[in-house]
């Protein structure tokens, strides 16, 4: 399959344009104007509110003026996550993709599909005077991946429509930041100094792929460090790790510093670590690769606040602490945390860490077990707001339609069902609390990551799905 064969093509065309405008969350500037520019030349009514997300209405075509409003959104910004080799400013370049059987890819970077695929096809049905529908709102929210900044800020009544469907193919969450502060000194006299790394892992959604036992580099440093430290008086003097919140850390480094007289030992250790981690993770980290080497002197934590600290990341925890108690949803994720990022500043460390859950109590126990560890560390701890977790309800009128239309062109029962991933469905639902919201998208695989992959295939499907709900909505 080449780009000309790509179907449908309405839908490939709006993603290719929108994968030229530079759009990183918090920085969705760029993407708001083309998107306004794209409404009015069409003379459709186009509206940015406060926040900077953005509708664009257009009337019902002839025959479905009595039909009821339905609302298609997804949000506009993307996580840029790149492999360490590759070269790109995502506030300034294109995303460059490529098809691979049948995968759309990006080269060396994340392909922007969650959510740019979502808006590629609200634009294509704009676009479109072909197709039959009653009244349309296109809505297009802003940074959804780092706070849900859009569905936040979005007054009651910007939109007018009570039937919602969600392009954004992915319950509640928090994220909680821990910041260790000290004041570096000198490393003891005779100290060698090495940097261990850790490259090459899946990473993946901290939420939709939390449960796929991927390794999470952090951890496997931090497990290295500590048990060094249980042997040796190791001063910790850097430790970068990951950079998204809903991303799983791919890659990492930290450098610390041993007495010279154990530093044989120290790579002795390292090299029966790693071995032992390549065991540990042979299915699902192929592709890891792990140094350790000598490094230049740096100034390093106290030894009070390296030993801490050090014991903080250990003890956090990582990973699903529960499954879903109801039967039709025992295989599904509950509650979980990701350790997602280690950033060292000249006087402190940052750690950001993302809780889910679709059960509001357990979300707070999560983040109050994440909150514990970090303070017994010596962090000063912060949560941000949370967003609440949007129920399933497979007996509302929008989901009967889109089952029925979905039995009728696949000849097959669809499958409804919720996942372990933010959506700002639960946002909505307190604003708009009569709102009938249902989500659904193409196949994406490895979202969040340089590995993030769009099914072609699903793409035609989604969109014939669609077109067929459009023509089937209810009456007023």
């Amino acid at each position: 399959m080449n780009n000309s064969e790509l179907k449908p093509a309405c839908v490939f065309e709006q993603f290719a344009r929108v994968n030229q405008i530079p759009r990183p969350s918090k920085h969705e500037e760029k993407m708001i104007e083309f998107l306004k520019e794209f409404g009015e030349s069409r003379n459709l009514d186009t509206q940015v509110d406060k926040t900077g997300n953005v509708i664009i209405r257009k009337p019902a075509t002839k025959g479905y003026e009595d039909r009821k409003t339905v609302i298609l959104q997804s949000h506009m910004d993307m996580v840029c996550e790149k492999l360490v080799d590759v070269d790109i400013d995502f506030t300034k370049d294109a995303i460059q993709t490529y098809v691979d059987g049948e995968w759309m890819k990006a080269k060396g970077t994340t392909l922007g599909a969650d959510d740019g695929i979502g808006c590629a096809i609200e634009m294509a049905i704009l676009d479109s005077n072909e197709i039959e529908h009653g009244p349309i709102e296109c809505v297009f929210t802003r940074d959804e991946e780092t706070g849900l900044t859009g569905a936040h800020g979005m007054e009651s009544g910007f939109m007018k429509g009570n039937m919602l469907i969600n392009l954004d193919s992915e319950d509640g969450g928090q994220t909680t930041t821990a910041t260790f502060k000290f004041n570096k000194e000198e490393a003891p006299a005779d100290y060698f100094f090495m940097k261990a790394s850790i490259n090459g892992l899946v990473g993946g959604h901290s939420g939709d792929d939390i449960n796929k036992k991927r390794a999470n580099c952090i951890k496997f440093l931090t497990r290295f460090l500590f048990t060094e430290q249980e042997k040796t008086d190791l001063r910790l003097a850097n430790f970068n790790a990951g950079r998204m919140h809903n991303a799983i850390p791919r890659d990492g480094m930290v450098v610390f510093a041993v007495p010279a007289k154990d530093k044989v030992t120290i790579k002795a250790d390292w090299n029966i670590m790693v071995a032992g981690f390549e065991d540990e993770f042979h299915v699902t980290e192929p592709n890891m690769t792990a140094a350790l080497e000598s490094c230049e002197a740096e100034r390093v934590l106290p030894k009070e606040n390296s030993t801490k600290f050090i014991y903080a990341l250990q003890a956090v925890y990582n990973g699903v602490l529960a499954m879903c108690q109801d039967k039709e949803l025992e295989w599904m994720v509950e509650t979980s945390n990701n350790v997602a990022s280690v950033v060292t500043k000249d006087t402190e460390i940052v750690v950001v860490a993302s809780q889910r859950s679709n059960v509001m109590s357990n979300l707070q126990n999560m983040t109050n077990t994440v909150k514990a560890a970090f303070i017994l560390g010596g962090a000063e701890v912060t949560v941000d707001d949370s967003y609440p977790a949007w129920k399933m309800n497979p007996n509302s009128e929008l989901t009967k339609i889109v089952v029925e239309t979905y039995k009728k062109l696949f000849k097959k029962d669809p499958l409804v069902i919720g996942i372990h991933a933010g959506l700002e469905c639960g946002l909505f639902s307190e604003k708009y609390p009569q709102m009938d919201m249902v989500s659904f998208g193409p196949t994406l695989r490895g979202v969040h990551s340089p590995d993030e992959r769009l099914l072609i295939p699903t793409v035609q499907m989604v969109w014939d799905h669609l077109l067929e709900i459009l023509k089937n909505m209810p009456k007023k």
